[in-house]
C-alpha cells in the first residue's frame, strides 16, 4: 500500500505594513479610513499579511519623502515593531520619493505603492495573452522613470556615490551604473513599443469584430461596476454560463461575452469587463484600451452596485468618474442594485430604487430580481425611443440606413454636404449617432456639414 504523499508546504505570506496620506487640498472619494480599509483587501488579494496601519494628514507633500521627517521615523520604528516585510503607500510615489523613502526604510523592506500593488495583482489574475500583454505593459510603464533605483548598487560598487562621474582630460566619465541604467532603458522602451504593437493588433482585431456585431444587428451590453460587485455572478445567471467567481478584488480581468435571451424573444451579447476602483492607475487605463472600447462601444451599460457596502455611494461616483475618463458617459445605463438577499432592511433598497430612474434591487446569487431586470433591458434596448435630430454627412451612409431600418423617421431633408433627420432612435442606438446629434450649444457638428448650430435645423429661421 502506497503512502499518500504529503501536500507541499506554501510559504508564509509576507508581513505588510499600510501608510495612508490624506493631502488636504486633495480630498479623495473615500476617507482616509475607508481607502486604508480598501488597501488591506487589495493586500490580501495579492497575499499579503497586513499587520498595521498609519496615516497622515498634511497640507503639502514632502518634497523628498513625500511625508514628513518625524513621520518617516514614526513608521521605521512600527516596522521594527511589527517586523513587517513590506510599507505600502496608499498613494503613487513619485521615483524620487520612492528612492529616498527605500533608503531610508533599508533594504531588508520592500517598498510599494498603491499602483504598484494594483499591478502585481492584474499580473497574477491575466488569465488570456491579451490580458497578460496589457499588464506586462502597464508594469513596464510604471517601472521606467523608477529604473534609477535599480541601478543605483552597480554605481556604488564602482567606488563612487549614484550618479557620481570622474573626468579625464576634461571629458566625463560615465560610470558602469549609468551606462547599464541607459541600455536598460533602451530596452524596455523597445519592450514597450512591442507590447504597443501587439495590443494595436488585438484592438483591430476587437473593431473588426465589434463591426461584425453591429452588422448582425445584434445589441452589446457591458456589464461595469466597481471591483467585487457581483458583475461576473451576473453575467452567470442572465446567460447560465459559468463563468470564474471570487470573492476578492478583481477576480476577472479579460472581458467575457455571452448571449443571453430577452423576455421578449430578442437576443443581446453581455459582456463583463474588469471591474474598477478608486485611484486606478493610469497606466491600466492606458494599457487596458482595447478592453476598454468594449465599454464605450456599446449600445448599453449595466452599472452594478454592492447596495451592502457601507461605501456603495463612494463607488458609484467613482465608476461614473472613470466612465467619464474614457468617454462613455453618454451610453445609457441601467443601475442594478445588487446583493438584496444581504439587506437588513429591504425597504431601504426599495426606496432607492424608486428614487433613480431605470434602476432594478437583484440579488445576482440568488436570482431574485432578475426577470424583472431582464425586462428592463428590453425595454431599454427595443422599446424605449429617444427623440433626436442628426446631422450625418453622405459619407455616413451605414447610420443614415439604420436610423430609416430601426428608428422612428418624422422629418428628412438633403442638402449639399447629407441629411438632416428627425425622429426618434432606440436608446441603444444613441452611442453609434452620438458624434452626430444635434446639440444648440455645439457648433460645428461634425466637420463635413457646417452652419448656423444656434437653431434648430428644422426651424422657420434656418428654412
Amino acid at each position: 500500500m502506497s503512502k499518500k504523499q504529503p501536500e507541499p508546504t506554501r510559504p508564509p505570506r509576507q508581513r505588510a505594513f499600510l501608510v495612508g496620506v490624506e493631502i488636504k487640498s486633495e480630498p479623495g472619494i473615500l476617507s482616509m479610513e475607508e481607502s486604508l480599509e480598501e488597501l488591506a483587501l487589495l493586500a490580501d488579494t495579492a497575499g499579503l499579511d497586513v499587520v498595521g496601519q498609519t496615516y497622515q494628514r498634511i497640507d503639502h507633500i514632502h518634497a523628498g519623502t513625500f511625508i514628513g521627517s518625524g513621520k518617516v521615523q514614526e513608521v521605521i520604528a512600527l516596522v521594527e515593531e511589527t517586523l513587517a516585510d513590506v510599507v505600502i503607500f496608499d498613494n503613487e510615489l513619485a521615483p524620487t520619493h520612492q528612492r529616498e523613502l527605500e533608503e531610508k526604510l533599508g533594504s531588508k523592506v520592500q517598498l510599494l505603492d498603491r499602483t504598484a500593488l494594483i499591478l502585481d495583482i492584474f499580473a497574477q489574475h491575466a488569465q488570456t495573452r491579451e490580458g497578460a500583454l496589457q499588464v506586462e505593459l502597464a508594469q513596464y510603464e510604471y517601472r521606467l522613470p523608477r529604473l534609477t533605483r535599480a541601478w543605483t548598487h552597480l554605481a556604488r560598487q564602482a567606488g563612487g556615490g549614484a550618479g557620481r562621474t570622474g573626468s579625464v582630460g576634461g571629458v566625463g566619465l560615465r560610470g558602469p551604473g549609468e551606462t547599464q541604467l541607459e541600455v536598460d532603458r533602451r530596452e524596455i522602451n523597445r519592450k514597450i513599443a512591442r507590447l504597443k504593437g501587439e495590443l494595436e493588433k488585438v484592438r483591430q482585431h476587437r473593431e473588426r469584430y465589434r463591426a461584425q456585431r453591429r452588422r448582425s444587428q445584434i445589441p452589446i451590453v457591458a456589464l461595469v461596476g466597481y471591483t467585487n460587485a457581483g458583475k461576473s455572478t451576473l453575467l452567470n445567471r442572465l446567460s447560465h454560463s459559468d463563468v470564474y467567481v471570487a470573492n476578492q478584488l478583481f477576480a476577472t480581468l479579460d472581458p467575457t461575452t455571452r448571449r443571453i435571451n430577452l423576455p421578449g424573444g430578442h437576443l443581446a451579447l453581455l459582456t463583463d469587463t474588469v471591474g474598477f476602483i478608486q485611484k486606478l492607475p493610469t497606466q491600466l487605463v492606458a494599457a487596458f484600451r482595447a478592453t476598454l472600447e468594449e465599454i464605450s462601444e456599446a449600445d448599453l451599460l449595466i452599472h452594478v452596485v454592492d447596495i451592502t457596502h457601507p461605501n456603495a455611494l463612494a463607488q458609484w461616483e467613482s465608476v461614473q468618474r472613470t466612465l467619464k475618463d474614457i468617454k462613455a458617459d453618454h451610453i445609457p445605463v441601467i443601475t442594478v442594485f445588487n446583493k438584496m438577499d444581504q439587506l437588513d432592511d429591504l425597504s431601504y433598497g426599495e426606496e432607492t430604487v424608486k428614487s433613480l430612474p431605470n434602476s432594478a434591487l437583484i440579488s445576482a446569487k440568488s436570482g431574485t430580481g432578475l426577470p424583472e431586470l431582464s425586462q428592463l433591458i428590453e425595454n431599454v434596448l427595443f422599446e424605449q425611443f429617444i427623440p433626436v435630430i442628426v446631422r450625418l454627412p453622405y459619407q455616413q451612409g451605414q447610420l443614415i440606413s439604420l436610423f430609416h431600418d430601426i428608428g422612428q423617421v418624422e422629418r428628412f431633408e438633403q442638402d449639399r454636404t447629407g441629411v438632416i433627420i428627425r425622429g426618434s432612435l432606440p436608446g441603444r442606438l444613441l452611442a453609434q449617432f452620438q458624434p452626430f446629434i444635434f446639440d444648440p450649444n455645439r457648433i460645428d457638428v461634425t466637420p463635413e456639414i457646417s452652419g448656423n448650430e444656434s437653431d434648430d435645423p428644422f426651424s422657420p429661421q434656418s428654412e
